[in-house]
């Protein structure tokens, strides 16, 4: 009977120690800083759904989440943060866009993670998780060196974004044969783009190799002539792809002014920045056979299948990004100590997310990218 006794006593005590641990675990507090109401609304309850599916998923009690509304303003944004300071948060997600980061250094305690493709260390708490130049690039130097092409020009837009790409050319380390940078405006493209693919030059050559044929004795000039016809140009090119370092419709700009100037994807690769699968592109007869990094599609249909069903709206490409954030928030702090969550980015670590693999490393974010190919109206992956 004592033994018995004594067996329901340490059975008793476990079982209190086990809830008193449970209940004083620390709990892993994650701040929102979103736009909830003005302009950007849309993409700031986008996001909140999105995190509200990772934490289902996730389902953990100790993750606690705390939605605030900054108004998509600098001041605002500044005072939900020390608001929510105030309650014991240390870790935000958020502000989406970068003119939102003003003086958040002074919670040096605390981390920031805002959804920017900046990359820069502009504060020693603010962690840029957005697919950054760097990432991008190093997706395309794979996809060079993978298929051999050693010959690549460079085409840069002469846009706020110049100096991203040009500090990813130089971290992801790519030497091109040439760069060149270009005005967007749709007029200043087509005149560069000649420039570039020597056009003028090449068109001569082939009128002076016509007017050659005519007045030299081959019997079969006829047939030359005609052969020679049917093209718009001769000459060698000079280069085996083209990185276009651009966007919407000044990228389409730019392929355009390519083909006119007969450099087309039967010649050389074309090769672009990061897409987000623009439905436009597969639509479009002179997009086809254009290759750019990305997130992991499959991932990301599934994803808008998901939230589609659940919100009867589907996602944009932050709030993706914000779902796997959850997650990586939530395995770093429990892989490292919890009360140091402004040090938690220091270490080397991955993580596998629905977008596809994050490189965390010295309080930077990198991603390791899909590539993919515009065929035939469809998205083809690559690797």
């Amino acid at each position: 009977m004592k033994k018995l006794l004594n067996l329901i006593f340490v059975i008793f005590v476990v079982f209190i120690s086990a809830n008193n641990l449970f209940a004083s675990e620390r709990k892993i507090k994650i701040g929102l800083l979103l736009p909830l109401s003005g302009q950007n609304q849309d993409i700031g309850k986008s996001v909140l759904r999105a995190v509200n599916l990772a934490i289902n998923k996730i389902d953990d009690p100790i993750l606690e989440i705390y939605p605030k509304n900054n108004f998509d303003n600098s001041a605002d944004n500044l005072k939900a943060a020390q608001e929510l300071y105030d309650q014991g948060v240390r870790i935000f997600i958020g502000p989406i866009f970068d003119k939102n980061i003003k003086k958040l250094e002074k919670f040096n305690d605390a981390i920031f993670i805002t959804f920017s493709n900046k990359n820069k260390i502009t504060h020693n708490n603010l962690i840029y998780a957005g697919v950054n130049a760097t990432s991008q690039l190093a997706a395309i130097k794979k996809f060079l060196e993978n298929n051999d092409i050693k010959k690549s020009i460079c085409l840069i837009p002469e846009t706020d974004f110049k100096e991203e790409v040009e500090k990813g050319i130089s971290q992801a380390k790519i030497n091109f044969k040439k760069t060149f940078y270009y005005n967007t405006e749709p007029t200043e493209i087509t005149k560069r783009i000649e420039k570039i693919t020597r056009y003028e030059v090449r068109k001569q050559n082939l009128l002076d190799e016509i007017k050659r044929v005519e007045n030299s004795d081959d019997p079969n000039k006829e047939k030359m002539i005609k052969n020679l016809e049917k093209k718009d140009t001769l000459g060698k090119l000079g280069f085996d792809s083209v990185i276009i370092l651009d966007f919407d419709e000044s990228l389409k700009s730019v392929i355009t002014s390519l083909i006119y100037t007969d450099v087309s994807t039967k010649r050389v690769y074309f090769i672009t920045l990061n897409q987000w699968f623009d439905e436009s592109l597969i639509k479009e007869d002179s997009s086809q056979n254009i290759y750019f990094p990305s997130i992991n599609k499959k991932n990301y249909d599934n994803f808008s299948n998901l939230f589609f069903k659940k919100f009867n709206s589907y996602p944009n490409q932050i709030s993706f990004l914000s779902y796997d954030l959850i997650g990586l928030v939530y395995y770093l702090t429990r892989k490292n100590n919890s009360e140091e969550v402004n040090k938690i980015f220091n270490q080397e670590n991955i993580f596998k997310g629905k977008t596809g693999i994050f490189k965390i490393k010295n309080k930077k974010i990198s991603h390791v990218l899909n590539f993919y190919k515009v065929e035939n109206g469809k998205f083809i992956k690559i690797f």
